[in-house]
């Protein structure tokens, strides 16, 4: 990777064609860098919010003599906020999250539960409909490479459309008065 740090003064003074440049030659190290969260975040909204945080503080970075200061900064703040948004996610389950008002034991599932959900489901697009459904019909027995494969998709636009799909029906449960906290 060549030293983009050659825009940082333009960047540093508000020029947004230099910071494009930059973005230019840091952005796919940026997101292959986020790789291993995006089955748990959305990783396109992490990389967006990076580099306007990015550009935001570039004006404020001290360069310590190393190439790359404002890749290097911007590399942190991404994987910061895939943390963040990992474990925002993972703090409230499923289970706590969905609770029906009465306590059912947990052999007796919710019917009201399980048809908003099965509702919101089928108000789904057809693309993140078909991505949820193999997803759920595996029951996590086959990787996101071999089911992605099974539907003629890459993997990352398979994950794409995972988290498409558990937005829109994250939305559409809300929408029915069922809140699922961080789970979006």
């Amino acid at each position: 990777m060549i030293d983009l740090d050659s825009f940082l003064a333009a960047i540093a003074a508000g020029d947004p064609d230099a910071f494009g440049r930059w973005v230019a030659g840091a952005e796919r190290p940026l997101r292959e860098s986020l790789r291993s969260f995006a089955t748990r975040v959305d990783t396109e909204a992490v990389l967006q919010e990076s580099l306007l945080r990015t550009w935001q503080v570039a004006p404020r970075l001290e360069p310590d003599g190393r190439p790359n200061a404002l890749f290097r900064m911007a590399l942190r703040i991404a994987r910061n906020l895939a943390l963040d948004e990992a474990r925002r996610q993972r703090s409230t389950p499923l289970e706590e999250a969905a609770e029906p008002a009465h306590d059912p034991t947990p052999e007796t599932p919710d019917p009201l539960l399980r048809r908003h959900v099965a509702e919101c489901r089928e108000r789904l697009p057809k693309q993140p409909a078909r991505v949820l459904g193999v997803r759920i019909d595996s029951g996590g027995g086959e990787p996101d490479e071999v089911l992605a494969e099974q539907l003629g998709m890459q993997k990352n636009t398979f994950l794409q459309n995972l988290s498409r799909a558990r937005k829109l029906l994250a939305a559409c449960l809300e929408k029915r008065g069922i809140a699922l906290g961080g789970l979006r």
